[in-house]
């Protein structure tokens, strides 16, 4: 048997596949084709996306301009498809643009998040040691912390934050859980034969982390992150319902349930709608992303 020569064993190394190309792409269309439910959940989530990003050129009214003073708190009708708010503002308008509000700022946080824990995770994971201890612990640390307390104790500063500093806010107290993933994965892929080969042929620490164990790690970030975003939705909205998201009067969908808190028995349209749009896209993510889990073969663990 030829001896093994570091060409012979980069050779080697840059022929292992990355797990997510080419069959993570098939196996995702393979699930959307067989799968009722993923499917309509894909549709779902295509349909209120388009929504929020025409919402300026669907939108019939301007979502902070308040109407005639009759048509305060009016039902659904004809000219207001799902009626007006108590400030007489169309919420129609309101919800689509409080789709771009509410799923783009989830959206950026997840990606803040996933890069952040992504880092740190494959830092402690592939050098390990006593530096895998400090930045674990860091990580344990900001676990034991609920993270609806955590972002309560910071946006008490402040009383309404803007879109920026909210995605900020949200993005770097919900990477604990990736974090974890990630190191767990490099963890494993650091010590297969590919890996192996790669830093017996010479190649950097940086190149063998990022050409050949990190891919490794992107399956299960992926469903992780598409969790990720129906979880942020949610505190977005609670956020916003407890007066410290984005300020009014631009729409969210959390601040649009909360102007019909006080109406609720009169004018039920004003919280139910947005209510509404939340759950079915809360619910489609977690639907779609559950399949994509199953279908992946992803552990299932802490989204970030």
């Amino acid at each position: 048997m030829p001896d093994a020569t570091p060409s012979s064993l980069a050779a080697f190394a840059d022929t292992e596949p990355a797990p997510t190309t080419p069959g993570a792409p098939g196996r995702i269309a393979a699930v959307l084709r067989r799968d009722p439910a993923a499917t309509v959940a894909a549709a779902v989530l295509l349909l209120i996306a388009a929504a929020a990003v025409f919402a300026p050129w669907i939108a019939p009214f301007d979502p902070a301009l308040p109407l005639d003073v009759e048509a305060r708190a009016q039902p659904p009708s004809s000219i207001h498809w799902l009626g007006t708010d108590p400030l007489t503002r169309d919420l129609l308008s309101r919800i689509l643009f409080g789709a771009r509000v509410s799923l783009g700022i989830s959206f950026l946080a997840v990606l803040v998040a996933t890069i952040v824990g992504t880092a740190w995770g494959a830092l402690a994971g592939y050098v390990g040691g006593w530096v895998d201890r400090v930045l674990m612990s860091v990580v344990d640390a900001g676990l034991a912390i609920p993270r609806i307390l955590l972002l309560l104790g910071i946006v008490a500063f402040w009383r309404t934050l803007s879109a920026p500093a909210l995605v900020v806010v949200l993005g770097l107290t919900g990477w604990f859980g990736a974090s974890r993933l990630v190191r767990a994965e490099v963890q494993a892929a650091r010590r297969r034969d590919f890996a192996i080969a790669a830093r017996a042929s010479g190649a950097s620490p940086a190149r063998v982390l990022v050409r050949h164990v990190l891919p490794h790690a992107m399956t299960p970030m992926l469903v992780a992150a598409t969790l990720g975003v129906g979880q942020v939705v949610v505190i977005e909205a609670g956020l916003a319902f407890l007066g410290y998201g984005v300020a009014a009067p631009a729409a969210s969908w959390g601040n649009i349930i909360r102007d019909g808190r006080e109406v609720l028995a009169t004018a039920w349209w004003v919280s139910v709608f947005p209510g509404i749009a939340l759950a079915l896209t809360v619910l489609a993510i977690n639907v779609l992303g559950d399949r994509l889990r199953a279908a992946l073969g992803a552990p299932q663990l802490p989204a970030p």
